[in-house]
């Protein structure tokens, strides 16, 4: 016998089976965030959009009726205890992906447990030694330094600065860096002429200054993360250095000039786009999204949204997509990672490949440079 249902109670069986839907377990998705620590600055604003984009996902219905559940973990920056909690977001919360950590060091460090779990990370840290090789279970959506290196030498190459210092941090992301600033140096016409380095926690860089000083160089171009790079624009104005000041994608948020005070005049450097959103042409086939991004974070947090959360957005929406495609378990989520095409993000428009998981190219970064206190787009 056919059971025929009223109207009314046809509505009533529909709302009880959506909300039953909705009622299945979470889809648990893990996130390592220097929240604390010397690099805050770009833990704090990743984890507070990852929070934000997963509570707007939930609100409007979840992924394919079922609510993201997110997992923060707050790193401090340290890549031991990265490890530790990769490894706990794997085993005891049983996260389908992660996203994070927020620094190359760390990265570096966590992607032998994603590889050996088979378990998807999605960094938000910008080392190309992240992806380059490819590895299976491994994306990640911070522009390479590869491409920020591009950006800066093609510039020099235009203004004919061919003879360049560069003064690199000590770490994950200053080691990448160099390694790139040295490698693409030839391709560009530049030869370096001074090469030295800094520790992450010196406070005074005169004497690496001093040296470069006495030097050829024409340019300085600084490869570090926030405070040292700040220590270095206040200790070149100290010295009355007039060379042009280059410094990493690194620090390509206010929290620098908040750092280096009047020494940040006239620095440039490659930042993702999200930075200068307003002043990019109504063409442009990011500003709509960048700007809704940042408006959206300046609601929630009463401060504007920065690159470096941006790198967390992307990375969200990327699995919230894999997702919608019908990936629920890690294997499923890694495969249609690999298969996302032209996903246009906050970090740039991402393809990825079996052969590429970082997915951008230049264009992803524009070069910046700092006028009373602002940024302006450098032509």
């Amino acid at each position: 016998m056919r059971i025929r249902f009223t109207a009314p109670i046809a509505a009533v069986v529909s709302l009880f089976v959506a909300s039953a839907a909705f009622a299945a377990a979470p889809i648990k998705i893990g996130a390592l965030f220097a929240v604390t620590g010397p690099a805050a600055f770009l833990g704090e604003p990743e984890r507070n959009t990852a929070k934000m984009v997963v509570d707007e996902i939930n609100k409007a219905g979840g992924v394919k009726g079922r609510k993201l559940e997110l997992v923060v973990y707050d790193t401090a920056g340290d890549a031991t205890k990265a490890v530790q909690l990769a490894t706990k977001l794997i085993k005891d919360d049983k996260v389908v992906a992660i996203i994070g950590p927020s620094t190359t060091g760390e990265t570096m460090a966590v992607i032998p447990v994603a590889e050996k779990e088979q378990v998807p990370l999605i960094s938000c840290s910008a080392g190309s030694k992240i992806t380059d090789p490819v590895k299976k279970w491994v994306f990640k959506t911070a522009q390479n330094d590869a491409l920020a290196v591009g950006k800066i030498f093609e510039y020099l190459q235009k203004q004919k600065q061919n003879k360049v210092a560069i003064l690199t941090v000590s770490d994950g992301f200053g080691s990448s860096g160099r390694e790139q600033l040295k490698a693409q140096a030839a391709k560009y016409g530049i030869t370096i002429v001074s090469d030295d380095t800094y520790g992450p926690k010196d406070t005074d860089m005169t004497a690496q200054l001093t040296k470069i000083r006495g030097s050829q160089a024409q340019a300085l171009v600084v490869w570090g993360t926030n405070p040292g790079p700040a220590v270095i624009a206040k200790n070149a104005k100290q010295l009355g250095l007039k060379l042009p000041l280059y410094m990493s994608h690194g620090v390509s948020s206010k929290k620098f000039i908040d750092l280096a005070g009047d020494a940040a005049e006239g620095v440039r450097l490659p930042s993702g786009k999200g930075l200068v959103c307003d002043l990019l042409p109504k063409s442009a086939s990011q500003k709509t999204s960048l700007v809704s991004f940042v408006k959206d974070y300046q609601n929630h947090y009463k401060t504007e949204g920065d690159h470096f959360g941006g790198h967390a957005w992307d990375a969200v929406m990327l699995l919230k997509n894999a997702i919608e495609r019908g990936a629920e378990t890690p294997a499923a989520i890694r495969d249609q990672l690999e298969n996302t095409r032209n996903f246009c993000g906050i970090g740039g428009t991402f393809t990825y490949t079996a052969q590429d998981h970082a997915g951008l190219g230049k264009d992803a970064f524009v070069l910046v440079e700092i006028k009373n206190k602002d940024w302006v787009i450098v032509k």
